[in-house]
């Protein structure tokens, strides 16, 4: 059976009293290939936490887990302190909402809101002013005797949403939420989520793999990849700071370099590349700073490195020529080639910014503090 692994963690340390979900030592395997291989996982009380990570990675299964859909091969789902091993999916403070919103056709949008209320047989009064209140919470009042057939994608959802609400669960799950819908349609929702959360204060648990999605939205993301966590964090922390270099590819984009460290004075550390760049980073913390001769993969973010015709006075200025270059309307995306064949993206504001020739050579320049080293 796969052994638990640690969780690498960023952000403060979180009290007992505050956390609603915790997964301890979680394993799942189906036939015999794992799902998740050991994870730990606190979730705290009224924040929005979103598990993102890519196709296959396990998130969908962390959270079915919680859900109680599935069962664990080992280990334990908590809710709000109470142990769920016994605990069947109905009668857990939690309810789903799914990302192909699960509607009854045949009902009216009154009736899919009202379907779960009605099996626990509340009174026609009760019924009404909680699927009321549901209606209202999703700006769908105007829709309650309409159909599913007869709504938009957005409306669907917002039905979605609201039969998961009016039983008034302690956690909500989003299993991919906005993932059929498009493009406008889900930046609009995406503010309609946030601002649903902050209205009634409850726990949020999304997965998605939309990695915008997760920044723009959580208090704070677990990065999965092959059942296991890489990082846990808020969204600035794991952007700026990523545990690993799948993280740093993973949540947006950057330039990677592999490399290993020379030394050098802290905070500074001087990192050989493979190419044979010497490049220079500042350290943030001496206590795990990688000694000598340490591998490590490199990672510049495009927006941190500039451009220039000349050579600049920064800490890393190496010579390159743009390959290719897209205007973007706010920025200009640029692909550099330097001297040492290594290939990088650059973004630059296109206020600031004129189109690099391609026939002249260019200098991209960073800033030590700009550049993080990352080991395996």
């Amino acid at each position: 059976m796969p052994q638990a692994v640690s969780t690498k963690s960023s952000g403060s340390a979180q009290s007992e009293a505050a956390i609603d979900v915790e997964l301890r030592q979680i394993v799942k395997v189906f036939d015999g290939e794992p799902a998740i291989t050991g994870i730990d996982l606190t979730v705290q009380k009224g924040e929005f936490f979103s598990i993102l990570g890519p196709s296959g990675c396990g998130k969908t299964t962390a959270l079915r887990l919680i859900a109680g859909f599935e069962t664990p091969t080992a280990g334990e789902v908590f809710i709000q302190g109470r142990a769920m091993g016994r605990v069947v999916p109905h009668r857990r403070p939690v309810n789903t909402v799914f990302q192909n919103y699960a509607l009854f056709d045949h009902m009216s949008v009154w009736d899919n809101i009202a379907f779960g209320l009605k099996i626990q047989n509340c009174s026609r009064a009760e019924l009404r002013s909680r699927v009321g209140e549901a209606l209202q919470l999703v700006k769908m009042e105007s829709f309650s005797k309409r159909y599913p057939a007869q709504l938009s994608g957005g409306q669907k959802q917002r039905v979605a949403l609201a039969r998961a609400l009016v039983k008034r669960p302690a956690v909500m799950l989003l299993d991919e939420p906005l993932g059929a819908l498009d493009l406008k349609l889900r930046k609009q929702m995406q503010v309609e989520l946030s601002n649903l959360h902050r209205r009634l204060g409850i726990t949020f648990i999304m997965v998605t793999h939309d990695q915008e999605e997760a920044l723009s939205l959580s208090d704070r993301i677990a990065v999965m990849r092959a059942g296991q966590i890489e990082q846990v964090g808020r969204p600035d922390d794991i952007y700026e700071y990523p545990a690993t270099a799948f993280v740093a590819n993973f949540i947006g984009e950057t330039n990677l370099l592999r490399g290993q460290i020379e030394p050098l004075d802290f905070p500074l550390m001087r990192v050989t590349t493979e190419s044979g760049l010497d490049i220079r980073v500042r350290h943030r913390q001496v206590d795990s700073a990688p000694p000598p001769q340490t591998p490590v993969e490199l990672s510049i973010r495009p927006e941190k490195v500039h451009l220039s015709g000349q050579p600049a006075d920064a800490d890393n200025c190496v010579e390159g020529r743009v390959q290719h270059t897209m205007y973007l309307g706010t920025h200009i995306h640029c692909m550099v080639e330097l001297v040492t064949g290594d290939r990088f993206t650059v973004l630059q504001p296109s206020h600031t910014q004129h189109l690099p020739d391609p026939q002249k050579p260019v200098y991209a320049y960073w800033s030590a503090a700009d550049c993080l080293a990352l080991t395996a």
